[in-house]
């Protein structure tokens, strides 16, 4: 579905924690904010890329989820290849949103908060998530089924 940006905006509210991830091969990193772009943790959080590193990372958000009085999480990301598929089916099986910005805005929006165009992995989760907030994303396609199989048969070639 097809939202407008006020949309999008209204979908983060008061009871919305806001999560950016910086997508990796092996490794992503993460940071939680609320919907006015504060942030709700002291450091980023660093999971593995498998079933453990997203069990840790459903357990990290879930408690500050808890913890600030959220009901909501909407996860933000970059479409880093195909790296992303396996975080996306895991979060949608657990009642949150999955949501991607645009790796462009990311590269020009990230200068905002120091004049400096460097790319971390602190820095990045922080400008995906403001982006969200922002409104500036796009909900992907998830396929369901055959179609998910044959999405997975042509990264496996």
């Amino acid at each position: 579905m097809n939202y407008t940006q006020n949309e999008k905006i209204e979908q983060v509210t008061d009871t919305t924690l806001v999560i950016g991830v910086d997508i990796g091969s092996r490794t992503h990193y993460a940071r939680a904010f609320d919907n006015r772009g504060r942030e709700l943790t002291k450091k980023v959080f660093t999971f593995n890329n498998d079933i453990e590193g997203f069990n840790s990372f459903y357990h990290w958000a879930d408690a500050i989820r808890t913890e600030n009085n959220k009901t909501i999480v909407i996860i933000g990301c970059e479409p880093t290849g195909h790296y992303w598929f396996a975080l996306a089916n895991y979060v949608s099986d657990r009642q949150m949103m999955l949501v991607m910005v645009n790796p462009y805005s990311v590269k020009k929006i990230k200068e905002l908060d120091d004049n400096s165009p460097r790319k971390t992995d602190s820095k990045d989760p922080k400008t995906i998530a403001k982006l969200v907030v922002d409104g500036r994303y796009s909900i992907p396609y998830m396929p369901e089924g055959i179609y998910a199989e044959i999405r997975d048969l042509v990264y496996r070639l």
